[in-house]
């Protein structure tokens, strides 16, 4: 058990926790969140022995192993291998000890129980657990005993988390383990993390994987934390409901539910058939559910009605893209048009960053046409641009050169809405930290008036609350945009098509976001199936007598009988359960149990079997979802 008793805890003047309590059992896992500045790296650093509380205290059992991520980047000549077995310090102590032993005397009668305690804790198949670690975390199998001074600064981070999650640790602390991921990455460390028995604390601005992965939240705010059971999700219903009891905010919260309302209807009798259109329209319709978990947040902007709106903005045709000789994506046909949304996917290095800059620019391209409408102005995000501000300058000087006819009062509250208020709105850029240097960047873009924009991981760095408010600003935006995001909330939210480069190609995804990791592992097992030996390779047989063929499918449907009874077993609770929760959901929209104080018990009650529905509901369907992939993987083993 890890708890935190009535800890007091400062940095410098600022005080950061004042009375605050945390308690997290074996099998929790609790993402840490709240604002930036709240305090979520320092309460890591307090577990960790890095920081001492002012007064509280901090219990923890002393035989418990506490793995975290090191933010420094390693340089060492080890090979990446070793350099992840590493992260297992008992696995190194038994190995040293037995290399000892061995270079002595072989027949030492100590040999025997240092053995033991290795084959206890798997210890001979170390190099294998970690093999598969760097494997799940992209890298390929030739490079895995490169030095790591090798690898960029990037791949290096990974070997970070994979030495962590290498250590048979009790406490697992990880602070923005997907800053450095891919889509791909992140699917698989969601599944692995799933699989950790200890405790785990998980700081993270990806909603998504807090869905996915948390049984707790820990809210950091107001100088204490407070503890929520279920995913983020769940903690925005309940916030919500908490926020909505509080009369001072019951107004605007009113206000603000009714114009992202506004805006669903509207989108509502625009949306297609198509999953991913559908997908959209129902995370907007959660929007709704969830605005008022976010009334209190800084961040509320929009993007401005673009002057111009051509019908057909940008396309490439006949397109080959990369660097110098070497071609990244090829024969690329691609048309951006008013409306369109699209999402593009794929796992790092597959050439999507070098697609968005031959859309911006050109500069990518080797071969084929870039055709671009002379009324098209677009607006591009790209992590590169931070370093493009002047550091020495303000958030003002800024946006007066970006709009140098506004009045400054206009550009303060612009600023405003970003989260720049008071002296930080004249304060030099260079002390910013990455999240306020990406909103600066973003507040410059909505200045701009695009019809096109170009989004290359625009929610790196940034809070809950700010991804909340873009999510919503590029729901609302009339223009066309294309978007690069390991977030998937976002693109839920946002995109109506999804495109993904895979295999040097661009093609469009005909499958909805949620459809995604179950095809990255489908990809991934073709591509293991094509680098198997000959001998390996499944054999399939044929024969030209029809009724023996009958009778194979026969045995063959008997024999995945029991896969598909789940599956259909699960779809059918499932959908019990998603019209038990749409029916308790319209009941929660009665404006009277929020005013009506002989309703509150009535409300609470509620909102309790809310949370224990969607949480049962989640648990449906990732069984769902595990046991579609046994029934695909029997299908082809049969």
């Amino acid at each position: 058990m890890l708890q935190l008793k009535q800890i007091e805890l400062r940095r410098g003047p600022k005080l950061l926790f004042e009375n605050a309590s945390l308690q997290a059992h074996a099998g929790q896992r609790m993402g840490v969140i709240g604002v930036n500045g709240s305090g979520k790296t320092s309460l890591f650093a307090l577990i960790l022995g890095q920081l001492e509380a002012d007064t509280g205290h901090l219990e923890v059992n002393p035989k418990d192993v506490i793995a975290h991520v090191a933010q420094e980047s390693p340089h060492s000549g080890k090979p990446a291998l070793e350099f992840v077995m590493d992260g297992d310090h008992g696995l190194r102590e038994l190995q040293a000890n037995i290399a000892t032993l061995e270079a002595k005397d072989s027949h030492d009668a100590r040999l025997h129980s240092l053995y033991e305690q290795m084959d206890n804790i798997d210890g001979f198949t170390a190099e294998t657990r970690a093999a598969r670690l760097l494997h799940g975390l992209g890298f390929e199998t030739d490079v895995i005993r490169n030095p790591v001074n090798e690898f960029s600064g990037g791949w290096r981070m990974r070997l970070n988390l994979a030495q962590a999650l290498m250590c048979r640790s009790d406490i697992l602390l990880l602070d923005e383990p997907t800053n450095h991921l891919d889509l791909p990455t992140i699917v698989w460390l969601e599944r692995w993390l799933r699989s950790y028995t200890g405790i785990l604390l998980l700081i993270s601005h990806d909603r998504d994987f807090l869905d996915g992965l948390c049984t707790h939240i820990a809210h950091i705010e107001h100088q204490s934390i407070k503890t929520y059971t279920g995913n983020y999700s769940q903690f925005e219903t309940v916030r919500a409901g908490q926020l909505a009891l509080q009369q001072a905010m019951y107004t605007k919260q009113q206000k603000e539910i009714k114009h992202i309302q506004s805006f669903v209807d509207k989108f509502r009798y625009k949306a297609t058939k198509a999953k991913q259109a559908q997908s959209r329209l129902k995370m907007l319709e959660r929007m709704v559910e969830i605005a008022p978990a976010h009334v209190d947040s800084h961040f509320h902007f929009q993007f401005h009605e673009p002057e111009k709106q051509p019908q057909q903005l940008l396309q490439l045709e006949d397109a080959n893209i990369g660097y110098g000789d070497t071609t990244v994506v090829e024969n690329i046909r691609l048309r951006l048009g008013a409306g369109d949304r699209i999402g593009l996917l794929g796992a790092n290095g597959a050439g999507k960053s070098t697609l968005v800059k031959a859309l911006v620019d050109g500069s990518t391209l080797l071969r084929g046409e870039r055709a671009l409408n002379k009324h098209t102005h677009i607006g591009y995000f790209a992590q590169q641009q931070l370093e493009l501000l002047r550091m020495d300058c303000s958030p003002l000087w800024h946006v007066q050169r970006q709009a140098p006819d506004a009045r400054e009062l206009e550009l303060r509250s612009h600023l405003g809405h970003f989260g720049f208020r008071g002296d930080r709105i004249t304060e030099p850029v260079a002390p910013f930290s990455g999240g306020e240097k990406a909103r600066l960047v973003l507040a410059l873009l909505v200045l701009q008036k695009p019809n096109l924009l170009l989004l290359d991981e625009p929610t790196n760095h940034l809070d809950l609350d700010m991804r909340h408010a873009l999510s919503v600003a590029l729901a609302e935006y009339s223009g066309a945009l294309l978007v690069i995001s390991h977030d998937r909330h976002l693109l839920r939210s946002v995109c109506d098509e999804l495109y993904v480069v895979h295999n040097g190609q661009l093609s469009e995804f005909k499958l909805s976001m949620d459809d995604y990791p179950a095809w990255l592992k489908e990809q991934q097992t073709a591509h293991e199936d094509s680098n198997a030996k000959p001998s390996e390779k499944p054999l399939k047989t044929m024969t030209g007598n029809k009724k023996k063929n009958r009778q194979q499918e026969a045995r063959k449907r008997q024999q995945l009988k029991p896969y598909s009874d789940r599956v259909r077993k699960l779809e059918k609770k499932m959908a019990s359960q998603r019209r038990e929760l749409k029916a308790l959901e319209t009941a929660l929209h009665d404006e009277t149990l929020y005013t009506d104080e002989s309703r509150k018990q009535e409300m609470t009650g509620l909102m309790q079997k809310q949370a224990e529905l969607k949480e049962s509901l989640a648990a449906l369907e990732w069984d769902w979802l595990e046991s579609s992939e046994e029934l695909e993987k029997a299908e082809k083993e049969l």
